[in-house]
């Protein structure tokens, strides 16, 4: 568990594909996580080099994706749960969209390999931008930065989970040319601390 502050911030990001997509992530999204407690990285990463990046900000944590064949690295694994002040987050590459798929489907995808099931699982895979709330399940998928909705190279999607004394938000973002902007077209998710013990 992580030491006791007023507020945990991580950063969201997936499927970056680089450097085939580009040679160094958007500076705009670099900014964007400076200041992070944590980053997670839900895999297709390609090579290592995104990660020493991302790592120079803050820990790093990366979920293999199918894109990754070969890289061997503690920081990468299948999957991981890692507890913030109490909130547990999964994460892994591929996971059945709950924009396309039942719910049970969803479900039965992620107790294959979670036990117990976590309060917020990020996933990637898709390059589709999503927040999902199944019952007490959280689904994010936070896009991608490089290559948006599985469209040419353009400036994406990124997200953030903030944890504070009274629930956690996650919250998604659009990468601009200037700076990064709070998603057009999908809200934050609030989720208070009553049905979570959350202590920070």
């Amino acid at each position: 568990m992580q030491p006791m502050t007023s507020e945990v911030t991580l950063g969201l990001i997936a499927d970056t594909h680089m450097p085939g997509s580009i040679p160094a992530l958007w500076p705009e999204a670099i900014a964007f996580f400076e200041g992070c407690d944590a980053i997670l990285h839900a895999g297709d990463l390609h090579t290592l080099e995104i990660v020493d990046t991302l790592s120079n900000l803050a820990p790093t944590y990366v979920a293999l994706g199918n894109g990754d064949a070969g890289l061997d690295d503690p920081r990468l694994r299948e999957t991981w749960t890692l507890d913030f002040t109490g909130l547990q987050v999964g994460m892994l590459h591929h996971c059945p969209s709950p924009l396309r798929k039942p719910e049970s489907v969803v479900r039965k995808h992620l107790a294959a390999r979670f036990t117990p099931l976590p309060n917020v699982v990020l996933f990637g895979h898709t390059h589709l931008e999503s927040i999902t709330k199944l019952g007490d399940l959280i689904l994010v998928n936070p896009g991608s930065p490089t290559l948006p909705r599985n469209q040419s190279l353009q400036r994406g999607t990124l997200g953030k989970l903030t944890i504070t004394p009274i629930g956690y938000t996650v919250a998604l973002f659009q990468i601009t040319e200037s700076h990064v902007i709070a998603h057009p077209n999908i809200p934050p998710l609030f989720q208070p601390s009553t049905s979570l013990e959350i202590s920070v």
